[in-house]
């Protein structure tokens, strides 16, 4: 009988061996990190000081910038490392707590980004009951909700991936731990799983693409009906930095978990997983800050309090 698992460190390939490529990718991650941290920081503090910003809608974006903020962390901090000292050894508890924290807040992210949809269907489709309908109740459990969920998904795949053996290679050929490259070097049986991870992942982009979908078909329709073209093109400069953060994270998600892997897709396939873990999470806060009046008037305001409280 082979052992449970007779590896207990890994290796990871990354994602270049060209000493040039590698700084000029160290710089670039660091770059983009510190930008989303700060950028999802700076969110974070403003709707939680700012009055005028203790809206639903504010407080369902400030939980999407922190689960944003948790999910880079989960992946590039621990790259940079091995980038800087040349070591690129994980071990096996490592490994796998990456992989649940990882798969734990992107999950939660698609079902948060379906919450903020149905947010902006009442608020567009049922103004006169909003108030009534998103409550802080109704708030707390929707988010409680989008964690659950996003528990939910994850334990089965996690749990199945805890009883692979790992008996030849342990050069896992991505920066991050993932599910994917580490069933390409299991000498486990893979079918059942990877038929579970393709069921589960679907269940979640799709169900919460579907609602995001569908409450946007609502509000779309509601908003041609508008009589004023001023009031169709705030509402639709509203929806619009949520719409282009779904199409970023669900084009992301359906490419690494959806779509049929073939040889020699690895390397795209951790393309496409770096610009979800480094450069999404930056455009993130732009593209919400930016196109949002009430967020650059409180961030001048805080800026201003800042600059008179420095020269008491």
């Amino acid at each position: 009988m082979r052992n449970h698992t007779v590896i207990t460190l890994f290796i990871f390939r990354g994602l270049t061996d060209d000493p040039q490529l590698q700084v000029l990718l160290f710089i670039f991650l660091f770059l983009t990190y510190m930008l989303s941290v700060t950028g999802n920081l700076t969110i974070i503090t403003l709707t939680w000081v700012d009055p005028h910003l203790k809206t639903p809608m504010y407080f369902f974006l400030r939980n999407y910038s922190f689960l944003e903020l948790l999910f880079t962390t989960a992946c590039v901090p621990r790259f940079l490392y091995h980038m800087s000292t040349g070591d690129y050894t994980v071990t096996y508890n490592g490994c796998f707590t990456q992989l649940f924290f990882g798969l734990l807040f992107g999950a939660s992210e698609l079902y948060l980004l379906a919450s903020m949809s149905y947010d902006r269907y009442v608020a567009i489709c049922k103004p006169l009951h909003y108030v009534a309908i998103i409550n802080d109740k109704v708030c707390n459990q929707l988010l409680l909700g989008c964690w659950l969920s996003g528990l939910l998904i994850i334990v089965p795949v996690l749990g199945m991936s805890l009883e692979l053996e790992f008996c030849d290679s342990n050069i896992i050929d991505h920066f991050a731990c993932d599910v994917t490259p580490l069933l390409e070097i299991t000498c486990s049986d893979t079918q059942f799983l990877e038929r579970i991870v393709l069921s589960l992942a679907a269940l979640a982009i799709f169900l919460t693409l579907g609602l995001v979908v569908l409450s946007y078909a609502y509000i779309v329709r509601t908003i041609l009906r508008f009589p004023s073209t001023e009031q169709r093109k705030k509402a639709f400069s509203i929806c619009s930095s949520h719409a282009i953060v779904v199409s970023i994270t669900y084009g992301a998600c359906i490419f690494v978990y959806i779509k049929p892997s073939e040889k020699g897709e690895m390397a795209l396939n951790k393309v496409v997983t770096l610009l979800a873990t480094s450069v999404a999470p930056v455009m993130n806060p732009f593209i919400y800050t930016l196109r949002n009046k009430q967020v650059i008037q409180a961030f001048r305001d805080t800026l201003k309090k800042i600059i008179l409280i420095s020269k008491l």
